[in-house]
């Protein structure tokens, strides 16, 4: 569960990092249309960041839904990889191709979600 936390906290830090970059040295670089890609791979970091830390929380107070809370924030793991990820190449490079990996990281955000719900109702 404490390495949810420290994965978790590594997450918001590079999401704030990698925001501040796309803010200030990006902007003047990248297209509206890529600017707005990147700052939604910002915007699911940062959420699914929180979300990582939230689950090792979920999993120390409810210690019966451990192992599922802890499943669930390896799900957002990927998710942040695959979605955001993507994202950033995406608006980096223009290489649209990518955009096709994007959604697997959405169905990785989607399954940590439900995952953490199956186990606060089965705790």
């Amino acid at each position: 569960m404490h390495i949810l936390i420290v994965i978790g906290s590594i997450m918001m830090f590079l999401a704030v990092a990698i925001g501040a970059f796309g803010a200030h040295a990006l902007k003047p670089k990248l297209t509206p249309e890529m600017l707005k890609i990147y700052e939604t791979g910002v915007q699911y970091h940062l959420i699914h960041g929180l979300g990582i830390i939230l689950t090792a929380v979920i999993g120390i107070v409810l210690p019966s839904a451990s192992g599922l809370a802890t499943a669930a924030g390896w799900c957002l793991l990927g998710g942040i990889v695959l979605f955001s990820g993507s994202l950033y190449v995406l608006s980096l490079s223009g290489i649209r191709k990518l955009g096709a990996i994007t959604p697997l990281g959405g169905l990785l955000f989607i399954a940590g979600w439900i995952v953490l719900v199956i186990a606060a109702v089965q705790a």
